[in-house]
C-alpha cells in the first residue's frame, strides 16, 4: 500500500506510547520499540489527526538543515516499517 500524503495515520490497536525508565517506547503486541530523535517526533504526531503531510511539513522545520525531499523520504520510508509491523492504521 502507497502511503498517500493525505492520509492520517494513527497507532493500531494494542499499540501505545508508554516510558520506560525515562525513556520513550511504542509498546507493540509481543515487543517495544525504543523512541528516541526523529522516531519520536514521527510516532508522537501519529493521532489520526496530523495528515502525513503535515508530519513531514513539522518535521522538515525542526531538521531544517537536512535537505526537505531527504526528510520526507526518511519519514515515509519509517511510516511504511511502521505499517509493514502492523504498528499504524491509515485513515483518509
Amino acid at each position: 500500500m502507497t502511503i498517500e500524503l493525505t492520509s492520517r495515520p494513527r497507532l493500531a490497536a494494542g499499540c501505545r506510547l508508554g516510558e520506560n525508565n525515562q525513556e520513550r517506547i511504542l509498546q507493540m503486541p509481543e515487543r517495544a520499540l525504543r523512541l528516541n530523535g526523529p522516531s519520536l517526533e514521527i510516532v508522537t504526531r501519529c493521532d489520526g489527526k496530523h495528515t502525513v503531510q503535515q508530519i513531514v511539513s513539522e518535521l522538515q522545520q525542526i531538521y531544517s538543515k537536512a535537505q526537505p525531499r531527504k526528510v520526507e523520504e526518511d519519514i515515509l520510508g519509517y511510516l511504511a516499517l511502521l505499517q509493514k509491523e502492523r504498528a499504524l492504521d491509515f485513515e483518509e
